[in-house]
């Protein structure tokens, strides 16, 4: 969602400094446009390093024997490291 987010806001700055060529005398359009592809951007690579660390997991096997009945336990999780 993140990187939906942020393209669509760097083409809607694009579209601001690029293609619209009027003038409003409280605020200067370019600029609009340009901090919206910045804050486009920043999202992006927000967006790119929350993916990266969601996909980094670690599975643990810890198998031991049961001294009582002598059968076999394993138990399996899965986390993700801390960063």
């Amino acid at each position: 969602m993140s990187i939906g987010l942020g393209i669509a806001l760097i083409a809607i700055g694009a579209i601001l400094v690029y293609a619209l060529n009027f003038t409003v005398d409280w605020i200067d359009i370019d600029m609009v446009g340009y901090i919206l592809m910045g804050a486009g951007a920043v999202i992006v690579i927000i967006g790119i390093v929350l993916l990266a660390r969601r996909r980094r997991s670690v599975a643990t096997t810890h198998t031991q024997v049961d001294p009582a009945s002598g059968e076999r336990l394993t138990r399996s999780e899965n986390s993700t490291p801390d960063l």
